[in-house]
């Protein structure tokens, strides 16, 4: 069982710059690739960028590519999202998940834990 907290969002102008954390609690963390989604109102939830156990390679959304950053540091249990020249249409909930996968998952059904959500919102 892995409970996963997210933190970091708020409210940013265009252009700005945010950095999400999420961080795990148990002992495997390191057992699990993560990733971040992303929802809007009336949309369904995607995939922004996940990584994998050990941080080695990263899938990045082509909306994302350039301007976010995953990362994962295994001794603090938590996983970063740094995302620079936010753009309005970059506005929704962003959650954190954990794959039990041994490949990176790019889709919210290989995702077996959730965090609750932060809100993330890009003014014009």
């Amino acid at each position: 069982q892995v409970q996963l907290v997210e933190s970091g969002g708020g409210l940013v102008q265009a252009g700005g710059s945010l950095r999400l954390s999420c961080a795990a609690s148990g002992r495997t963390f390191s057992s699990y690739g993560m990733g971040w989604f992303r929802q809007a109102p009336g949309s369904e939830r995607e995939i922004v960028a996940a990584i994998s156990r050990s941080g080695s390679s990263a899938y990045y959304a082509d909306s994302v590519k350039g301007r976010f950053t995953i990362s994962r540091d295994n001794a603090k249990n938590t996983v970063y999202l740094q995302m620079n020249s936010l753009k309005p249409e970059d506005t929704a909930v962003y959650y954190c998940a954990a794959s039990m996968s041994y490949l990176v998952s790019t889709k919210p059904a290989g995702y077996k834990y959730w965090g609750q959500g932060t809100q993330v919102t890009v003014s014009s």
